[in-house]
């Protein structure tokens, strides 16, 4: 989706394979993870599940958490989507959205994920995924605001997401 200008502009599938527009979240903060469930970083979803529900406690309207389930690092979440969402909530009462499995690098990468690894390339500009649990958090503005390697922790996030919350959004006539 070369002509993509934002966050926005791109429809991903639901745990369902339904289509989720990505502008429902319009003027919303929002924090992307590719999450696995037999990794190493796996443990992480007890720390995305805090850090959601304390941003959300002051800020329950302007913020949001996605996972997106990925079996392209070792094959490291090989359940169907019904499985990734039972461990998910299971074993980290995760509350927030987890979406349909994709793949973030490749010829089948899901198109937000290549748009957001052009607007925000990572070490030495590399343009790819290196590991499961990488971050990304998108603006009001639907811009790629920053990017986390799989070893920064959710805790250590906060300050940055609370940083976008500050500067408000333009609110929708609609």
């Amino acid at each position: 989706m070369a002509s993509a200008t934002s966050f926005y502009d791109f429809t991903p599938k639901d745990k369902k394979g339904q289509p989720f527009p990505l502008s429902d979240l319009r003027n919303k903060v929002v924090l992307i993870v590719n999450t696995a469930s037999k990794c190493g970083f796996t443990p992480q979803f007890e720390g995305l599940e805090k850090l959601y529900k304390k941003v959300k406690e002051t800020n329950p309207d302007d913020f949001v958490i996605l996972g997106f389930p990925c079996n392209q690092f070792m094959n490291q979440d090989p359940g169907d989507n019904d499985t990734i969402q039972s461990f998910c909530l299971t074993n980290y009462g995760v509350s927030f959205p987890i979406l349909g499995k994709t793949d973030v690098n490749g010829p089948n990468a899901e198109p937000v994920f290549e748009w957001m690894k052009s607007e925000a390339p990572g070490l030495l500009g590399l343009k790819r995924i290196k590991w499961n649990f990488e971050k990304f958090l998108i603006g009001r503005d639907g811009k790629v605001k920053q990017r986390w390697a799989s070893t920064a922790k959710p805790e250590t996030l906060e300050g940055k997401i609370l940083e976008e919350l500050k500067k408000g959004g333009a609110k929708s006539e609609l």
